[in-house]
């Protein structure tokens, strides 16, 4: 999973000018499947009731304190994806610049699960 992240992150990057909207969507899956893999290291996985917001939920459990601050930007970019990916005739564009700063989230989000994976034993 975390390859996979990796690959999104890259891709987000060099379509941020062009299709923002799609960069967004790739960096929030990243994000996701990033923290997503902190669960599978642990051989469990967030139920398919709650969504994307159940993995959210999940990682937090296991991760704060002391990790949980780190994960707050989570779900506003788990907002942001839903609504580009069902907008509201006010919905604004996403711009170049609010991608990037989900670009080092999603970094951050990467880094937070290499780091835990060694410390964290299966169930």
């Amino acid at each position: 999973m975390l390859i996979q992240a990796g690959r999104h992150i890259e891709l987000a990057c060099s379509g941020v000018e062009t299709d923002p909207t799609g960069a967004c969507q790739l960096v929030y899956d990243a994000s996701r499947k990033a923290l997503a893999s902190i669960l599978e290291n642990q051989g469990v996985r967030a139920t398919s009731r709650g969504g994307h917001l159940a993995v959210l939920d999940a990682v937090t459990a296991q991760l704060d304190p002391p990790l949980g601050q780190a994960l707050r930007s989570f779900d506003r970019m788990r907002r942001r994806r839903n609504s580009a990916e069902y907008p509201r005739p006010d919905t604004p564009e996403i711009a170049p610049a609010d991608v990037m700063q989900d670009i080092v989230k999603a970094e951050q989000f990467m880094a937070l699960a290499i780091k835990v994976l060694d410390q964290m034993s299966p169930y």
